[in-house]
């Protein structure tokens, strides 16, 4: 099956402005994203797909190809839409521009995910949460999924609903959280990218469920390793050290 993994790169951001061509390490942090999507198996091709001559500039310095795309897309998902129309690949993965140590393995499952499961549109991946760590956070997503593996809902709210236990029940039901990684059939992409807006996504401020409500199908799989994605300047500076150490 042959696949595409293109990483979204807008240069604006609201909380850490040009932040993708941060370089405190020596490299962009866009290019550690770059470099470690080029590790996978199962992605015969990376291209960036940005908004903004700044980040094509630094593309063209670390050797990456990229695509300019419109700077009216009010997603990355709309993004890559734009770059998969013009490709003739069976999967394109979505990357995160802003997550340095994303697992090359975890691109390969997505792929792998697709390739087992015929039934499903686009695939993405979940972990469990660990001991001590915060259901109820708003700004960490959940996600519910059936015995099949695939997605039921997703959701800021802390779901399933413990109600014997007043709220969360971490004794008797498994959490779990959703990471912002994806992988889709082309033709399901493109069909997505020209559906409007669903109540419940906008409720939740959540895309995936635009893809749910149209009877989309998405594959899950649970994965251990977690990319932090850098949205703040303490979040980078965290990087940096963690990087140095290394």
């Amino acid at each position: 099956m042959s696949s595409v993994a293109v990483i979204p790169a807008r240069y604006a951001s609201t909380r850490f402005p040009g932040k993708l061509l941060a370089q405190k390490t020596g490299k962009y942090l866009l290019e550690h994203v770059y470099e470690r999507v080029c590790l996978s198996r199962r992605v015969e091709k990376v291209l960036i797909a940005t908004d903004d001559e700044r980040i094509g500039k630094a593309c063209d310095e670390f050797g990456a190809p990229w695509r300019m795309t419109s700077p009216a897309h009010p997603s990355g998902t709309d993004r890559i839409a734009e770059v998969a129309a013009e490709i003739d690949a069976e999967v394109i993965v979505n990357v995160q521009g802003d997550e340095p140590d994303i697992d090359p393995k975890n691109i390969d499952t997505l792929v792998e995910l697709l390739e087992t499961d015929e039934q499903a549109d686009m695939a993405t991946l979940t972990a469990v949460f660990g001991p001590g760590e915060d259901v109820s956070n708003p700004n960490v997503v959940k996600a519910v999924v059936a015995g099949s593996g695939h997605a039921l809902y997703f959701s800021r709210w802390p779901i399933p609903f413990g109600r014997d236990a007043g709220g969360v029940d971490s004794g008797s039901v498994i959490y779990r959280k959703h990471l912002g990684i994806y992988a889709y059939r082309r033709e399901a992409l493109l069909k997505l990218s020209r559906m409007v807006p669903t109540p419940l996504e906008l409720a939740e401020k959540l895309e995936q469920l635009r893809a749910l409500e149209n009877g989309l199908i998405i594959a899950t799989k649970d994965v251990v390793h977690e990319a932090v994605g850098i949205d703040t300047p303490e979040q980078y500076a965290e990087f940096v050290e963690r990087y140095q150490k290394k």
